[in-house]
């Protein structure tokens, strides 16, 4: 989820042929290079996941001391994003790219390699850092690259990372742990690094960074009328989603189901996919509605956890419920905040992704404190009394912040962020 949008110009894609805004074809060539960068950012942060029990075993912690290693990466992004970003910004775009990129191919590296939990837990600070660069360039540098009348589908091309990371990568990751251990998994995201820093140096554009003075005015964009109620939403929705997907694995693990994590997330990554596809179908329409819809349908599945989970038939059944309500929602909260926020957009998607990452440390710290004190078994009814305020907080906001329909003009915002 990109933390400052790029506030820069945009500029059409440079056209070999000389077709200049007549170009018809999206430099796909570069976009997907985006693409894997917006993969790794999105699979970096949720692969421990479902790797926990083996990491904490290998460092000599607890599960909950483990999960930790997605509050940290969370807590780096969220407290550095938006001081580098104005830091960096003049900065020449691929210069800013491979610098971050290069950070997560040095993050992950350590965290394969150490055995320290002190210095996992640094790497994957630096992590959530680099992730905080990657972000506040990725969609506005998507921009650059195309046409004006393009752009809209140049995004979505170089969004399309964070659905693939979280219906394949963190399965695929989790498959490739349990085969042949949880530092191959963080060293294959190293050698994918590797190749992304040559193809981004070959086939990238540059752009100049932006001009001095462009910095979001976040406080005063708190005032206007419909902005707190959707980052309120955000920072309780997540928070409630990462209490129980940060522990994931140690979850399915206390029900008898370790064997099954991995299947149960690619399951849940399916319905994910789904729930995005309807949610762009249907956003225009039904903004209101799908985010209630969102909320119930994972209210539903952590009800199924709370109280059925001793049948695996309907544990699975609660997964493909919490991916169909799950998926859609960093589009619409996004979206919502977007179009709240007018012209102060950037602004408002500024401090959504902050607290979305705030939401995320904070999942890892609750469901770290609720494993230790009151069992896994807490995990889904935490959940549920969360999503109670989100609900009602949702239908409250029916003038400003979540109406019914999406007004004619509204910006369209940034696609998102990770699962």
């Amino acid at each position: 989820m990109s933390t400052a949008p790029d506030t820069a110009p945009a500029a059409a894609a440079p056209d070999p042929k000389g077709g200049g805004e007549e170009q018809q074809k999206l430099p796909l060539f570069a976009l997907l290079a985006l693409a894997t960068a917006v993969f790794i950012t999105s699979l970096t942060e949720t692969l421990p996941a479902g790797l926990l029990p083996s990491m904490s075993q290998d460092l000599g912690v607890s599960q909950s001391a483990t999960g930790q290693t997605v509050t940290v990466y969370a807590i780096g992004t969220a407290l550095t994003a938006i001081p580098l970003t104005a830091a960096t910004a003049g900065w020449r775009r691929k210069k800013l790219l491979l610098t971050a990129m290069g950070g997560f191919a040095l993050a992950n590296t350590v965290t394969a390699v150490s055995s320290v939990y002190e210095l996992t837990m640094v790497a994957r600070f630096v992590a959530g850092v680099a992730a905080g660069l990657a972000w506040a360039l990725l969609a506005g540098y998507a921009r650059r690259l195309a046409p004006v009348h393009l752009q809209g589908k140049a995004m979505a091309v170089a969004m399309a990372g964070i659905p693939v990371a979280l219906s394949l990568g963190v399965p695929a990751g989790t498959f490739l742990g349990d085969w042949l251990g949880w530092r191959v998994a963080f060293l294959s995201m190293t050698v994918l690094t590797v190749v992304l820093l040559v193809w981004i140096s070959v086939g990238v554009p540059d752009f100049p960074g932006q001009q001095r003075g462009e910095r979001p005015k976040l406080l005063r964009t708190l005032t206007i009328p419909g902005v707190s109620p959707v980052l309120f939403v955000t920072l309780v929705f997540v928070l409630a989603h990462t209490i129980l997907y940060a522990y994931i694995a140690t979850y399915l693990k206390d029900l008898g189901l370790d064997g099954h994590t991995g299947l149960i997330l690619l399951v849940f990554g399916g319905a994910s996919l789904a729930s995005i596809w309807i949610v762009g179908a249907q956003i225009n329409r039904r903004l209101r509605g799908l985010t209630v819809g969102g909320a119930l349908l994972v209210a539903v599945a952590s009800l199924l956890l709370a109280v059925l989970s001793d049948t695996t038939a309907l544990v699975y059944v609660a997964a493909v419920l919490w991916g169909l309500g799950w998926g859609g929602v960093p589009t619409l909260l996004q979206t919502a905040v977007g179009d709240a926020g007018g012209a102060s957009a950037d602004s408002a998607q500024a401090m959504l992704v902050t607290l979305w990452n705030v939401a995320m440390a904070g999942g890892g710290i609750v469901g770290g404190i609720l494993l230790d004190t009151l069992g896994s078994g807490s995990f889904p009814w935490a959940v549920v009394l969360l999503l109670l305020p989100v609900i009602a907080v949702v239908l409250y906001a029916r003038r400003a912040g979540f109406p019914a329909r999406r007004p004619v003009a509204a910006p369209a915002g940034d696609a998102d962020p990770t699962a």
